[in-house]
């Protein structure tokens, strides 16, 4: 009989509406042992083909069937310096799990349950570290600043982060809630960066309290442009300037970073009754979520298209309905209704679907009908964009970025080179492909590749 996939222990639906710690928890020595014994070690693994960073899983998960954790952990932090948080927080399903063979006529291995367990449990190795005579600037400390960060740093060069807010780790602090991403592991992980000689400098924004061309005059021989989109998309309706809308951006941050709950803080949060969340994707869903643990007794989640086109990972749609959050499909707001300056309602036109659009999903297509939804709240969760600080200030002093569009920093696909000599941009300021924490992580090591060649060369 075939060994069944192993689960890790979820904490209760009930109780953990009223906390914020971890909703799963870890794989024991004995889960891990099992689900490390499921996988076939392809000969062309596929599995490490999905992965934006190549982790080499098959062999790490051999060491770790072999009883060698410590042996696990270094195979992984050879591409991966971040190994509890990607095992948490990385759509693996569209991934590494997304590609395992065993996942054809079953279920995959769970290689994030995996990953976590071996980076929870293993610390970082030392490295030896020969000065190169170099230095380079980090413009952002999320997931593509921390990876190039130490990328550059094996290669011995003089590293400084610089971070515009308070606290490191970028979106991995401000946007995700720490029941899913407990915080003791983001930091043991930007720890580990500072042990390796990683200089990180806060409240410092690039653009405004130092610009590039400082920084190219203060003996950066390379820039890595990381800064994010912190730039929320709104819906731009009648209505969206009154009080109780919030971008998910700034209510995930007065959570997650200000520690705004509607209690005892510096910087309270309205908490209201009724609260409509709107959009359908992960950060929807850590709104949503968040929205319960804050107070908030009815939350729903409006979406203008159906369940099946829903673009968050199926394991957080299924937490968010045990939590009793109502998804609400085929909604498309129209109007944010008032009430003395305050938001008493919503208005939204039912949807049917359409033929596909360029995504690929059906377009939903607006039928006549309306209804209206009696809330006190709005999160608008469309969605994020790049703050042009740093382009803007570039532009000041004559360096020019070219950016698209939408406002993003262009980049070669291949090394995330800019139009600027010796800059470079990587993550959500400059994407390419899907935005997510481990994509952006691949994009910080095509980057740290790229700079540590030219800097060889130079």
């Amino acid at each position: 009989m075939a060994v069944q996939r192993q689960r890790v222990k979820e904490q209760d639906k009930i109780e953990r509406r009223s906390n914020f710690e971890a909703v799963e928890s870890n794989f024991t020595s004995e889960q891990a042992a099992i689900e490390a014994s499921r996988c076939l070690q392809c000969k062309n693994p596929k599995c490490v083909q999905g992965c934006p960073v190549n982790i080499q899983i098959p062999k790490f998960i051999d060491a770790l069937k072999k009883g060698e954790l410590d042996e696990a952990g270094k195979i992984i932090r050879q591409t991966n310096m971040l190994p509890s948080v990607c095992g948490r927080v990385c759509p693996q399903e569209r991934q590494c799990e997304g590609n395992c063979i065993l996942g054809i006529r079953g279920e995959a291995v769970s290689i994030g349950a995996l990953e976590r367990y071996v980076g929870d449990n293993t610390s970082a190795e030392t490295f030896d570290i020969k000065p190169s005579g170099k230095k380079v600037a980090v413009v952002g400390s999320g997931c593509a600043g921390i990876t190039a960060a130490a990328d550059f740093r094996k290669a011995g060069h003089e590293v400084v982060v610089f971070e515009a807010l308070h606290e490191l780790g970028g979106v991995l602090r401000y946007g995700i809630p720490p029941f899913r991403l407990p915080r003791k592991f983001l930091d043991r992980e930007i720890q580990n960066l500072k042990q390796m000689g990683v200089e990180f400098k806060t409240n410092v924004i690039v653009g405004k309290s130092i610009t590039l061309k400082q920084l190219k005059d203060d003996g950066f021989d390379a820039i890595f442009i990381c800064s994010g989109a912190g730039l929320p998309k709104m819906m731009h309706i009648k209505g969206e300037n009154l009080n109780g809308v919030y971008s998910a951006n700034e209510f995930l941050t007065r959570v997650n970073l200000m520690g705004a709950d509607g209690k005892n803080c510096v910087t309270p949060l309205k908490v209201g009754k009724k609260v409509a969340v709107i959009g359908g994707g992960n950060v929807a869903m850590d709104a949503a979520r968040t929205a319960v643990r804050v107070g908030f007794e009815e939350v729903s989640i409006l979406y203008r298209r159906t369940e099946k086109e829903l673009p968050a990972r199926l394991e957080e749609i299924r937490h968010a309905k045990e939590e009793g959050i109502e998804f609400k499909f085929l909604h498309a707001p129209v109007e944010i209704l008032e009430k003395d300056g305050y938001v008493q309602g919503m208005k939204f036109e039912i949807m049917e679907l359409g033929e596909p659009d360029e995504s690929g999903r059906r377009r939903p297509v607006g039928t006549g009908k309306y209804v209206t939804e009696n809330v006190d709240t709005v999160i608008v969760a469309l969605g994020t964009g790049p703050n042009p600080i740093i382009q803007n200030s570039a532009s000041e002093e004559g360096l020019d970025l070219i950016t698209d569009s939408k406002g993003y920093i262009k980049v070669d696909g291949q090394t995330r080179a800019t139009n600027i000599a010796t800059v470079y941009a990587g993550g959500d300021v400059a994407p390419v492909g899907e935005s997510n924490a481990i994509n952006a992580m691949g994009a910080g090591k095509k980057a740290a590749r790229a700079i540590n060649d030219m800097l060889e060369k130079n």
